[in-house]
């Protein structure tokens, strides 16, 4: 099958543009390149396929500059016509090469080769290239009842309508709605994602015993809202730092999942303050502090930023957007205010 794939890829890449024209038909081509907003179909210029090869590079491969994304003429068909498993893909690429089916080779195992392990920045990729964009699903209902609805620049946000959830122990796997968060490193790279089940209603979160689950490498990289530049902010969760953006719309910000992943994040070279948004407990201020000592020593300047209940989000919800602007306010350096805060709402 892995050679079937390759022949496929191959024989796709020798008519990259007809292929593009046909599967991609909302971009159009630009110089020696095909683009669209994504392997979806949608709109766009962040997605490039390459239209004739190059000694560095074959004709059909593409990449999404804003998620990391990238694949062969192969990926774009399956990911564009939302075909399940790699014997549909090739069957439509065939169709559309018109070139016979082969028969079944009973004795031959059916596996697919090219799986990924599920925990792995492969699989990652995977799962976000069958996601979609947030707009008009249950991810922004969820976040609406998070009293957040301030979602520009969160491309890093995906919805998956039926993402796997493989109970603890010796449960079936179930398929349920999940918030996808993009993890990349400080070149956009995807290196691994974050899953929130949803409630079918998106009301809350799934009523299951494991609410989020991440896979990939996690290590110094984040979900990050914004491109970061001289001052920025980093906390543990997605739905902590959509809040302080609420009031912090324009200060780019990075979510990296966990208090043990904060407190390893990795810093911008253009970096100069650093504002830690510290969870209310020993986790969060275990992660404040070595983070505190990691900024002294690249010579960054550190501010926390403390919520008055468990996190950003809780304060929000319980407290209000004027309260959390005001006690934001008098954490910022005054430059900041005038820089970054939405003033009122």
């Amino acid at each position: 099958m892995a050679r079937d794939a390759r022949d496929l890829a191959s024989a796709l890449a020798d008519q990259a543009e007809d292929v593009c024209r046909h599967y991609l038909s909302n971009g159009s081509r630009h110089g020696n390149y095909w683009q669209v907003g994504d392997v979806r179909n949608t709109p766009g210029r962040s997605m490039f396929v390459r239209l004739e090869g190059t000694i560095r590079s074959k004709a059909g491969k593409w990449t999404d500059a804003s998620t990391g994304e990238h694949g062969d003429l192969l990926d774009v068909i399956r990911e564009a016509g939302g075909l399940a498993d790699f014997a549909d893909a090739a069957r439509e690429a065939r169709s559309f090469l018109s070139l016979p089916h082969p028969e079944p080779a009973p004795a031959a195992p059916k596996r697919a080769p090219t799986r990924a392990s599920s925990g792995s920045a492969e699989a990652a990729r995977r799962l976000v290239a069958m996601a979609n964009p947030i707009s008009r699903t249950l991810v922004e209902t969820y976040l609406r009842t998070r009293g957040i609805t301030a979602l520009h620049e969160a491309r890093s946000l995906r919805f998956h309508p039926r993402c796997y959830y493989r109970p603890e122990g010796h449960g079936p796997t179930e398929t349920r709605p999940a918030m996808i968060g993009v993890v990349t490193d400080l070149y956009g790279r995807l290196t691994g994602a974050h899953r929130t089940w949803l409630a079918p209603d998106g009301s809350d979160k799934a009523p299951v015993e494991t609410q989020r689950k991440a896979m990939g490498d996690l290590l110094g990289h984040a979900v990050r809202f914004g491109l970061p530049d001289d001052v920025m902010a980093a906390g543990e969760g997605i739905e902590t730092m959509l809040s302080l953006r609420q009031i912090l719309p324009r200060m780019p910000m990075a979510a990296a999942l966990s208090a043990a992943h904060l407190a390893a994040i990795r810093f911008p070279a253009s970096l100069r303050r650093l504002y830690i948004a510290r969870d209310n407990d020993p986790a969060g201020d275990g992660a404040r502090d070595c983070l505190i000592d990691r900024t002294n020593e690249a010579e960054i300047e550190a501010i926390v930023l403390s919520p008055t209940l468990g996190d950003f989000n809780e304060d929000l919800v319980a407290l209000g957007p004027n309260t959390l602007r005001l006690n934001l306010r008098g954490q910022l350096v005054p430059e900041d205010v005038a820089r970054f805060m939405l003033l009122q709402t």
